[in-house]
Parts: C-alpha cells; structure tokens; sequence
C-alpha cells in the first residue's frame, strides 16, 4: 500500500487529516483535536479583532487631529480677519480726516 501523496514543500506534520474518518484515533485524541482548532479559530478572531481595533484607534486619531488642525486654521483666520478690519477702519478714519481737512 503506497503512503498518501504530500503537496511539494510540506512536511508530514502540515498535512491535514479528518479526525472523524481518520482510523487509529481515540476519542480523547478526536477531542484534543478539536479543541486545538477551537483555540485556533479564537486567537484567529482576537488577531483580526485586534487589527481592526488599531485602524478604528487610527481613524479616531486622523479625525481628531484634523478638527484640531482645522479649529487652529479657522481661529487663526479669525484673528486675522479682526486685525484687517481694524486697519481698514483706521484707514478710512484717516481718509475722512484728510478729507474734512481738505475740504475746509
């Protein structure tokens, strides 16, 4: 009876069996088996739970960052907008003196 045919680059220890149809094994090593895959698919989710999380906390981050970078710009703005005002009143306060000046 020839062995099974492994896949080219795999060892004995990566092929995967059928625990129900495979022959010579106990009921406890069925068990074992399985809950070896049970924690397998666990930690599997936990990992992608975990990735998911960072780019949710990198998300957050971008978006916070952003509103503080657009507060800044826009108080900034602000201030600026007030002292141009300012200037241009005290321009035109000129510009009525000279004006009331010329014209007496």
């Amino acid at each position: 009876m020839a062995a099974p045919r492994e896949p080219v680059g795999e060892g004995a220890f990566a092929r995967r069996i059928d625990p129900e149809r495979e022959p010579g094994l106990s009921p406890e090593q069925r068990r074992f088996m399985a809950q070896v895959e049970r924690a397998q698919r666990q930690r599997a989710l936990q990992r992608q739970l975990r990735s998911r999380n960072v780019l949710l906390a990198l998300g957050i981050g971008v978006v916070t960052a952003g509103i503080y970078g657009y507060t800044f710009y826009s108080v900034s703005q602000e201030q600026f907008l007030d002292e141009l005002e300012q200037e241009a009143e005290a321009a035109r306060a000129r510009a009525w003196e000279r004006q009331k000046s010329a014209a007496s």
